[in-house]
């Protein structure tokens, strides 16, 4: 019965994803909801891409384990991400009518910056993507007892995104994740209330996350701990700025002050929403504690899961699944449309530059389809590894090859297109190094790639032009429709 409704929810949503999709004329339509998204829409879709599977399943294993020191990296470096585009680079972007964060790299340092870029944001996404993918085979097979397998769970839940995805695009996410958002508030929320109560109350579940040092949010006072703390804080915080998906829902606004409210706002919430997920698995260490302490060794993502199944009625069963599959939904739709869009706007463009908008819409569905098949076989491939070691790691290539390039082009007229080679080329091999060498061990790779990064630029700019200072117009965008 649980199963059933599930799929039903999921024809719902295909069902109002493809009718949103009637308003997609033409690739601005596609790529960015022909500007037209209300303030709420971006507060609701920028607060949906960041509330994943990791946030539901992913950090409350991890808060249980290592305290609120060990979430650093999301739910409090993620959303602070937010909170600085809106701040910093929501207002200045949004002015100029991009369609993608490369169009700038085109525009500020010309095309080799915008192909290499281009490429290190697409790369970011696999893991992102594979985590939201894995999280649907687990809630598969959990759901069929078994009967579905992970993969084959994966397989239905990448089919049940792309049937809107692929023809609505941004207007079909935007819409979607609206309404997945209120699901999952309500849905959690009540979930929260009612795990509270069977613990034996709220302070009790607080108690024991105090009683256990969960609070403890900073390192160890030693030069080590500090520097891999600070550095797992800026990997989301810093390295999710110059990411696709972040900024077409800034550039789908219909006015500058939406587009730099909208973040902040979406920022904000997360991170406050991020505990009610932390507060369920306290609270699970008390309703089942013996099953909880196996399930932290050996799994600690299905604790959750579990708790709801075994010791919940089935309203409480149908709220946490609706909310989790709508957490996983709306992530995975944006990310699948992200590296889709940039690709053929800013790779596939360089070899058809004459293409038309008409011809350039098809070819985005194209590779969503394309790259949807891609990630699902990397996830496959990567069953196994934790949900948030997946996606936290997804942001190291952006924070070291594409991040210092973005802030000093905004920031710095002195930039130069010689010092955002020599930042990406720098950055990227330094992290390289270290992620392959025991040096890693010692002095975390994000970090010394982001110094390596900001040398570049600076040598890079302020020395000798080897390489002549470019820039490149982006395309117009097409007519809203």
């Amino acid at each position: 019965m649980l199963l059933t409704l599930v799929i039903v929810y999921l024809l719902v949503t295909i069902a109002i994803g493809l009718y949103a999709a009637k308003r997609v004329k033409n690739s601005a339509d596609y790529a960015i909801a022909g500007r037209g998204l209300p303030l709420a829409m971006i507060v609701t879709t920028t607060f949906a891409t960041w509330f994943g599977s990791e946030t539901v399943l992913g950090i409350p294993a991890k808060f249980v384990g290592s305290g609120l020191n060990g979430v650093v990296e999301d739910p409090f470096g993620a959303g602070t991400c937010l909170i600085l585009v809106g701040l910093f680079f929501a207002g200045k972007l949004y002015r100029m009518s991009l369609l993608t964060i490369s169009d700038y790299y085109r525009e500020r340092f010309g095309r080799t910056v915008e192909v290499v870029c281009s490429l290190i944001i697409m790369l970011s996404y696999l893991g992102w993507v594979s985590a939201q993918v894995t999280a649907l085979g687990l809630v598969f097979n959990l759901l069929s007892q078994g009967a579905i397998s992970i993969s084959a769970g994966m397989v239905i839940g990448v089919v049940s995104i792309l049937a809107y995805t692929l023809f609505g695009g941004m207007w079909s996410v935007a819409v979607t994740d609206f309404i997945q958002m209120i699901i999952l508030v309500i849905g959690l929320t009540i979930l929260a209330v009612f795990a509270g109560h069977q613990a034996g109350g709220a302070d009790k579940v607080v108690q024991l996350a105090v009683s256990r040092d969960l609070f403890n949010f900073w390192p160890e006072p030693t030069f080590k701990d500090m520097l891999f703390f600070f550095a797992a804080a800026i990997t989301m915080m810093l390295g999710s700025i110059p990411q696709q998906d972040v900024f077409q829902r800034v550039m789908s606004a219909n006015s500058v002050g939406a587009a730099t409210k909208g973040p902040v706002i979406g920022g904000v919430f997360y991170i406050l929403f991020a505990f009610v997920p932390m507060f369920l698995v306290t609270s699970a260490l008390i309703i089942m504690p013996e099953q909880t302490a196996a399930l932290l060794k050996d799994d600690p993502q299905k604790v959750l899961p579990e708790l709801v199944l075994t010791h919940m009625p089935f309203v409480m069963q149908v709220l946490f699944f609706g909310a989790l599959l709508s957490a996983i939904k709306s992530t995975a739709s944006a990310t699948l449309l992200a590296p889709s869009v940039t690709f053929v706007e800013n790779i596939w463009r360089q070899f058809r530059p004459r293409i038309s908008d008409k011809q350039e819409l098809r070819t985005m569905r194209v590779t969503v389809l394309v790259f949807s098949a891609l990630v699902l076989l990397y996830a496959i491939k990567t069953q196994g590894t934790p949900i948030y070691e997946m996606v936290s790691g997804a942001y190291q290539v952006t924070l070291v090859g594409a991040f210092v390039p973005l802030v000093f082009g905004l920031y710095w007229n002195g930039a130069t297109t010689q010092g955002a080679i020599f930042s990406i080329v720098l950055g990227v091999l330094t992290w390289v190094l270290f992620l392959a060498t025991p040096a890693g061990g010692e002095f975390p790779a994000q970090l010394a790639g982001v110094l390596a990064a900001l040398t570049g630029m600076l040598i890079g700019s302020l020395g000798p032009q080897a390489i002549r200072n470019s820039r490149a117009s982006h395309h117009r965008l097409a007519a809203a429709g």
